[in-house]
This record gives structure tokens, sequence and C-alpha cells, in this order.
């Protein structure tokens, strides 16, 4: 994930809590409603009508946020704000100075975007709206919750100037402060997407070496990656998970670097000796990434370790079912799907539909009948993968 996508996803966590704000305000609107109408006994009707258009603004992000799944939206945020400065505008023109800390609102919602021009933006859209509501308070003040103005001049000069001010200098704050956070936040972004780089790069240099220690030089690692890729999807992850998985999978291998060419390519079948030490590499490749640190390299190293367990616990180390980690019950599928189909030294490499059939004959034994199903439902793409990437020629 790049740094655009990942300010992004940041832009989608921070609507999804600003919709929630304003739901939460909508909240308050209600207490506002028991309390005029049963202290102060205004006007019932009117006071249902100011306060259930300002409510159903209020909870209308989070309609869009929840219900339609706008939360990437480039035009969701400023719909949040737009509705966040229209509540504002009515509640000042009809609560005057019931409301007048509401003009406070908008900025603080837009500064959880720690976006200095989306915030002066914000305070334009403010001060639009309390010259709005001046307007209407000097134009229509027969129509409003109060029938005499609670100011004895123009509004403009008595409640619109000076809120404007207001607004201004807290704008001015918020932006200092949101420009600090920002550069803050931008740095931690830059050091995460460097680390998740030098974790890929990392993947990407043991991998290769543990290939190509090999005489088998084939696309294993870089076909079960893709493989993953697909399986991840498919089980509901998102694409930077899948991306994460993906990678980790390329190290699923790496224990065989501590285990000696002459039994990684031996051409016959290996003694029960040699066996147990080849079994070995998932535990060579579980101490090798034990204290390496990063998400990716911890789901290596959970890969590596699992990557040869069956469902009924008769793999390697004897682990079963749902001991079993979900990622490794998948990538098992890859790499056995594509260890079949592989041409090595010592053996023919199967036909797709022959290694499909043994994929499908071992669900509930070897693999997770779950993702056998993930497995059958994908397999088109699965074909494409194995066919976009052949094997080099075996010497």
């Amino acid at each position: 994930m790049n740094k655009e996508q990942l300010m992004e996803k940041f832009t989608a966590d921070i609507n999804i809590v600003s919709a929630r704000c304003l739901r939460i305000f909508s909240y308050f609107l209600l207490i506002y409603y028991l309390y005029f109408a049963l202290v102060l006994h205004i006007n019932i009707p009117r006071l249902s009508i100011i306060l259930g258009i300002s409510f159903v603004i209020a909870m209308f992000p989070t309609i869009v946020v929840n219900g339609f799944k706008k939360t990437e939206k480039i035009y969701t945020k400023h719909f949040i704000i737009f509705a966040a400065v229209a509540i504002m505008t009515i509640m000042i023109t009809d609560f005057q100075r019931y409301a007048f800390a509401l003009i406070l609102f908008p900025l603080l919602i837009s500064a959880l975007y720690f976006n200095r021009t989306f915030v002066l933006y914000t305070a334009m859209l403010t001060s639009l709206g309390i010259l709005i509501s001046s307007f209407i308070q000097n134009h229509f003040s027969e129509h409003l919750m109060y029938s005499k103005n609670l100011f004895t001049g123009d509004a403009y000069l008595e409640m619109a100037i000076p809120n404007i001010i207001i607004v201004s200098v807290l704008s001015i704050i918020t932006y200092f402060v949101v420009n600090t956070n920002s550069n803050y936040i931008n740095k931690n972004i830059d050091t995460a997407i460097t680390m998740v780089n030098n974790e890929k790069g990392l993947i990407f240099a043991l991998s290769e070496i543990s290939e190509n220690k090999s005489k088998l030089t084939g696309e294993h690692i870089k076909r079960v990656s893709e493989y993953m890729r697909v399986m991840a999807k498919a089980a509901g992850f998102d694409d930077d998970y899948s991306d994460k998985l993906a990678t980790a999978a390329m190290a699923h291998d790496i224990g065989k670097l501590m285990i000696s060419e002459e039994i990684l390519d031996k051409p016959t079948r290996l003694t029960d000796e040699e066996y147990q030490i080849m079994k070995n590499h998932v535990l060579y490749g579980d101490a090798l990434l034990e204290k390496c640190p990063g998400e990716i390299l911890h789901l290596a190293r959970i890969m590596a370790k699992e990557h040869h367990e069956k469902w009924d616990g008769t793999g390697y180390l004897g682990m079963k079912g749902e001991e079993i980690a979900f990622i490794s019950r998948m990538i098992a599928v890859c790499d056995v799907f594509d260890a079949l189909t592989a041409e090595r030294l010592y053996k023919k490499g199967w036909s797709l539909d022959d290694a499909y059939k043994e994929i499908v004959r071992c669900s509930g034994k070897d693999f997770d009948p779950e993702v056998v199903e993930l497995f059958i439902d994908n397999f088109d793409k699965i074909k494409a993968i194995h066919d976009s990437m052949p094997d080099k020629q075996i010497y």
C-alpha cells in the first residue's frame, strides 16, 4: 500500500468517526427538545420541525457512510462538513444565544481530518452560515422560534461580525494545530511505508536465496504467492491484507536455507533419516523469523511453520483443525497444488485437472473443507496464474 492509498484509508476511517460524531450530536438534539418543550414551554410544533430537520441532517452522514458504504469517496468528508454547518446555521438562527457555542462544531469536525486546507474551507463555510443566519434574523425574525429578536440593533453587527471573528481566530489556531499533527502523521506514514517496503525487500531476497539454493529454478514461490493473493481476496480479506499475505507466502519455504543441497536436490526418494531432516525446515523457518519485527514477517513466520500441517492432524507437527492458522490452511492448498503440477528432477508434473481432483479428494483430510471450497470457486484464476508463470528449464 502506497502513501496515497494509506491516506485514503486514513480519510475513510475519519469519515466513519465524523459520521459517528454527528450521530452522537443527534442524541443531544433529543435532550435539547425535551428541555425546550418541558422547561421553557417553547412552541411544540415549531420546535419539532426545527429539531426534526436538524436530527435528519445529523443522521444522514451515518446513512451515507454505513448504509451506502461511501467511506472512501472524496465527497463524503465535504458532505459531513456541509451537514455540520447546516445544523449550526439552523440552530443559531432559531435558538440564538442558546446555540452560539455550535459555531465551533464544524471546526471541531474538520480538525479530525488533519488537513490544513480543509480547516480553512470549513471556516469559510461556517462564516457563510453565520451570515445567512444573520440575514434571516434581520429580515424574517417574525418567523423564528423567538419572534422578538434578542438583538437590539443590526444582527450583522451584533452577531455576525463578532462570531465570524471568533471563527477566524479559532480556525487559525486549528490550522496550526492540524499542521503540526499533519506533519507528525505524514512522518509516521512515511516510516510505516519504509518499514513495510523493507519487510517486503527482505522477504523477496530471502525467498530468492532459498529458491536458488536448489537447482530447481522454477517459479514456485511466485506462483504460490499469487495463488495466496487469490485465496485471500476470496476469503474476504481487503486488498492491503491480501497483498501482505501474498508477500509473506513467498517465505513459506525459508527454512530450506538450513537444509543441505544434497537432500534438496536428491534425484531419488529420500531415506527416512533424510526425510526427517527435510521435515525440520518448518522449524528452521519458525526459528529464522522468530525475532523479526513487522506484520508481514510475523505472517511469514506462521506460514513457514504451519504450511505442512493437515486438517486431520497428520502433518509435520501434528496440529489439526482450527489449531492451524487459517492463513496456513490456505497456503497448504496453494503449496500442494503447485508442488503437484510442477516438474522436478525426480518427477513429472501432474496435469492441472489431476491436481485439482487431488485437492478436492483430500478435502476434510489434508485440507480445510472451507479453504477447498475457495479453491474450487477460484480455480479459473489459479489456472490463469499457473499458465502465466511457467517454470524455467530444469537441468
